[in-house]
């Protein structure tokens, strides 16, 4: 089939995935009740939510594709690949609890925790994760060596056993405050198998694919919150893939990326590796045959500015929650508190990736809401030099009224204005540390105020961690 051809039957499939239920066959439920089960199973997915709840395709047009797979015949599994409740106004002000409850509502069956499941403290996310009607799973999360949380689940569908196996990045360790992981005398009793070789991981990951399939597991899936970027070695998808056997597919998360991969495990053998971006732009699915076993992972993405919600005039009870949940908070948000003449932007202005979707470029080049960003902490700090770590910047601000959600948003982790006495040569190392990765992505990279700088890629970085 020619290019122009598949991407016309996604658009329609996409379109009948999200037409309102009234415009399917009159036999046809929306929910899927009575309806008779054809054998199949779509297990959908979502990652880096980052509280995107009414972007891309919101979870109201999540509600709208699974209900409608239901009344086709399918039986759907919904799973969550981390980074959920943290990321814009609604998840800081109720640390978190109000996206929990919309999953809740949602049905999710499976999530794990990403690195910022941990951005409230690690108390409140052990109560957000009490809140949860659907278990969080992670084979490598542990306290003081003992797993935090089983380390993968078996759900029953269509008459078969699918396995999910949860893996949280070991990144977790360093891009949250460290306190989190401490008791009051200051001793780390959290981690996540972050040796430095990576193989404490891959025999943990392991583990728990074994014994799933021991239990009977008829397919496995990981759930992994680990991404490609190169400061994520030796703990990218790609590394554990390569280290392990026995997974079916990896649904990926962590970078935002939304790349589609097969690649060999440890035996030679292929292995799906699947990643939906961020902000619900995209959401990804698996389709196991009855008769023919997993016959196709991917994504599905909604590209457009204006949500699918907005655009299709989507109304089921996700979209009543989440204008309830949204309604709450909204008078403090939508107050303005500045204007610009330019779109503020964390991408790159014109390119966009494969799937139509902006390329992030905060995190390896310098941007304008970068450079305006290290501006206000040098400004409001009074110091020489401002240094602003380009993983912090998580939203582009519009061109006109900027309200104080633009605001959360672009810096939606309440991170603290730090002021400190260093030497030449520690402002040398800092950015050294943060070039290390470029020209691709790393958290560290730092848009700077009062300083200007070269990178150099032609030489090799000699940075080490410690």
């Amino acid at each position: 089939m020619s290019n122009w051809k598949k991407i016309i039957s996604v658009c329609l499939s996409l379109a009948m995935l999200l037409a309102p239920a009234g415009a399917r066959a009159e036999e046809t439920q929306a929910t899927g009740e009575g309806v008779e089960k054809n054998g199949d199973v779509y297990i959908l997915y979502t990652s880096d939510v980052h509280c995107g709840i009414d972007q891309g395709f919101g979870y109201a047009g999540l509600q709208q594709v699974r209900d409608s797979l239901e009344a086709q015949g399918y039986t759907t599994l919904l799973v969550d690949d981390g980074d959920s409740i943290q990321g814009e106004a609604i998840g800081t002000l109720t640390d978190g609890e109000a996206i929990v409850d919309l999953m809740n509502r949602m049905h999710y069956d499976v999530a794990i925790p990403g690195n910022h499941e941990f951005g409230y403290g690690m108390d409140q996310f052990l109560k957000v994760a009490e809140m949860a009607e659907f278990p969080y799973i992670s084979c490598n999360f542990n306290k003081n060596g003992e797993l935090v949380f089983a380390p993968y689940v078996i759900k029953e569908a269509a008459g078969m056993k699918i396995a999910f196996v949860g893996i949280t990045t070991p990144m977790t360790f360093t891009t949250t405050v460290p306190a989190y992981f401490q008791d009051e005398e200051g001793n780390y009793i959290y981690g996540f198998l972050q040796d430095e070789t990576g193989e404490a991981l891959y025999a943990g990951v392991q583990k728990a694919v074994d014994d799933a399939r021991a239990e009977g597991a008829d397919y496995v899936y990981a759930m992994a919150h680990l991404g490609l970027e190169a400061e994520c070695a030796p703990w990218t998808y790609a590394d554990v893939i390569s280290h392990t056997n026995g997974i079916d597919v990896l649904f990926d998360g962590h970078s935002h990326d939304t790349e589609q991969v097969v690649m060999k495990n440890k035996d030679g053998q292929d292995v799906v590796r699947s990643a939906c971006g961020t902000k619900l732009a995209c959401i990804g699915y698996s389709h196991i045959s009855a008769e023919e076993g997993i016959v196709d992972t991917n994504i599905w993405s909604w590209p457009n500015k204006i949500s699918a919600p907005e655009l299709l005039g989507i109304q089921n009870d996700m979209q009543d929650a989440v204008q309830s949940a949204k309604g709450a908070v909204d008078e403090k948000m939508k107050e303005t508190v500045a204007t610009s003449e330019v779109e503020l932007t964390i991408s790159d202005p014109v390119e966009v990736d494969s799937s139509g979707n902006p390329i992030r470029m905060v995190r390896r080049a310098e941007t304008n809401l970068g450079d305006l960003c290290a501006d206000a902490i040098r400004d409001q700090s009074g110091a020489e030099i401002g240094f602003a770590n380009g993983g912090s910047i998580r939203a582009n601000m519009p061109k006109g009224e900027i309200t104080y959600e633009n605001i959360l948003n672009v810096h939606p982790f309440g991170s603290m204005l730090c002021e400190l006495k260093v030497t030449g040569q520690q402002i040398l190392d800092a950015l050294e540390w943060g070039a290390r990765a470029v020209p691709e992505e790393n958290g560290c990279f730092l848009q700077t105020s009062g300083l200007t700088y070269e990178i150099d890629v032609s030489v090799e970085s000699g940075c080490q961690a410690d």
